[in-house]
């Protein structure tokens, strides 16, 4: 057995957890990150404004995608001005 099967079945339990508490205070992990954008997009006075709407997004994605819930809009762009990213392809099997 390869390192990185090691490794994997030794963080399965702790990847489990995660995905639980992500379901759990989704909504609280969305807030905290639109608050955080809104202090990162006011402190560069807007300058980074589309890079910190396109990495929120993102970060939100990864949230739902570990949560296992379905993308309903939410995640998508995100940031403190609004706008939209491409939704993400979901995984091949």
């Amino acid at each position: 057995m390869g390192f990185l099967q090691n490794l994997k079945d030794k963080l399965a339990p702790a990847k489990d957890k995660v995905a639980g508490l992500a379901q759990q205070h989704g909504d609280k992990i969305d807030q905290g990150l639109d608050k955080a954008a809104k202090v990162v997009d006011d402190k560069t006075k807007g300058k980074y404004s589309d890079k910190i709407r396109t990495g929120t997004g993102k970060a939100k994605d990864a949230m739902d995608r570990l949560a296992g819930t379905p993308d309903e809009g939410k995640g998508t762009g995100g940031g403190p001005s609004g706008g939209t990213t491409p939704p993400t392809p979901p995984p091949a099997p």
